[in-house]
């Protein structure tokens, strides 16, 4: 599908979604960022929704310029996904089990570890250089790295999965190869940064005119944006290691399951959807904030899930530089988490889910795969950013 393409005040926008299927709100936070002085351009993925300031799917490439409220607040929030040579033929009868032993290890929604993970301990860990990423905190902003014992919960969140839509998965894929998918980001460290920064860029000269307060930017060359940086970077580690630290611990949980047998498995695909990275399109030097969007470089290897019953997408970027090298983050939602609420009751829950092992209560109703978009349109919409690799559907899903 080639993009839409709709007139913008400074850029034009370019769209892999139906505009008509867009909420009015968001279309109006596509045209207020598409408007901004600074922006160089914006590509808007089909799984675009309204978000804070920015929408969730947008791509935005901006010079000299970043608007913090366009990373989001649980920043490097993404995906690993890892291939096992375990079939679903050697999977017990009772996934129930199985769930239970990953949950055991994997603090879930507000949970932490009670003692730190010490990743000398963790069999299969592969992140090195712990003491230098952790030294990195003590170059945080002071406002959140001062507050009391902010250091002990960064590290005892490190390897726990969070709320909402983060997610724990065992997936097979069409061949009945197994494989982990996992879904979160930088925990409670990632959000206070990103609500630091967000409010005080809000408070600069240059934003007091903005139609939208949330697409307040810190500029090149300013001590705030050096601050936002260097704050930002280092969540973004976080959130990549808290995926590792996720994925060694439950890699050993499954591993257990099978005594006398070892496991191999195959090099892990990680990559973020909430991020910032430095990038250069046209000769042009920009900084790209992907908000519910990944990297899709020719070659790059990419996750795009869809919900609790939906299963996931592994793809390959294709490097199409309209998109500004992105694809979509996932199904998006098409309906808020209240409204999932008012419209879904348990037992529909439980009719969606049928299959899957997993919760089936209403303190997941707003996670009814109803209440996201369908996820095979939302690939097919993007067959110029991105070319399947495997179609991975849940056997057991964990979430907080």
């Amino acid at each position: 599908m080639s993009p839409q393409v709709l007139p913008g005040g400074t850029v034009p926008i370019r769209m892999w979604a139906d505009p008509a299927e867009v909420e009015e709100q968001a279309l109006a936070q596509l045209e207020n960022v598409a408007a901004l002085p600074w922006i160089h351009g914006l590509a808007v993925m089909p799984d675009v929704h309204y978000g804070k300031g920015a929408t969730v799917g947008s791509v935005i490439a901006m010079r000299d310029a970043v608007c913090p409220a366009a990373v989001g607040v649980d920043i490097g929030c993404g995906m690993t996904a890892v291939r096992s040579d375990l079939d679903t033929a050697d999977l017990p009868a009772d996934l129930g089990r199985l769930r239970s032993r990953v949950e055991r290890v994997l603090p879930v929604g507000r949970g932490a570890h009670r003692t730190p993970v010490d990743p000398s301990g963790v069999r299969g860990l592969r992140e090195r250089s712990w003491y230098e990423f952790w030294k990195g905190f003590e170059e945080l902003h002071p406002a959140v790295r001062g507050r009391s014992d902010k250091f002990g919960k960064a590290r005892s969140q490190m390897g726990s999965l969070g709320s909402g839509n983060h997610f724990w998965e065992l997936c097979s894929d069409s061949s009945g190869a197994v494989w982990i998918v996992l879904h979160s980001g930088s925990r409670g460290i990632g959000n206070e940064l990103a609500q630091y920064h967000i409010e005080a860029a809000g408070k600069l000269p240059h934003n007091q005119d903005l139609p939208d307060r949330d697409l307040a930017v810190f500029l090149t060359g300013t001590p705030e944006m050096d601050a936002y940086r260097r704050d930002l970077y280092w969540a973004q580690e976080y959130a990549r290691r808290n995926r590792a630290v996720m994925l060694a611990l439950t890699v050993n949980a499954v591993e257990e399951c099978f005594p006398g047998r070892r496991v191999r498995w195959d090099q892990p695909i990680s990559c973020h959807h909430n991020y910032v990275a430095e990038e250069a399109y046209g000769g042009v030097d920009v900084i790209v904030t992907r908000k519910g969007a990944i990297r899709a470089g020719r070659g790059d290897l990419g996750i795009i899930p869809g919900s609790m019953a939906t299963g996931t997408y592994i793809v390959r970027g294709l490097g199409n530089e309209e998109s500004f090298n992105s694809a979509s983050h996932g199904a998006g939602r098409r309906m808020s988490r209240t409204q999932a609420r008012k419209r879904f009751t348990v037992a529909d829950l439980e009719a969606q889910t049928l299959g899957v092992e997993c919760r089936k209560d209403s303190g997941v109703l707003d996670e009814i795969p109803g209440a996201y978009k369908d996820l095979e349109s939302v690939i097919e919409a993007q067959g110029d950013l991105v070319e399947v690799v495997a179609h991975l559907r849940q056997l057991v899903c964990v979430k907080g």
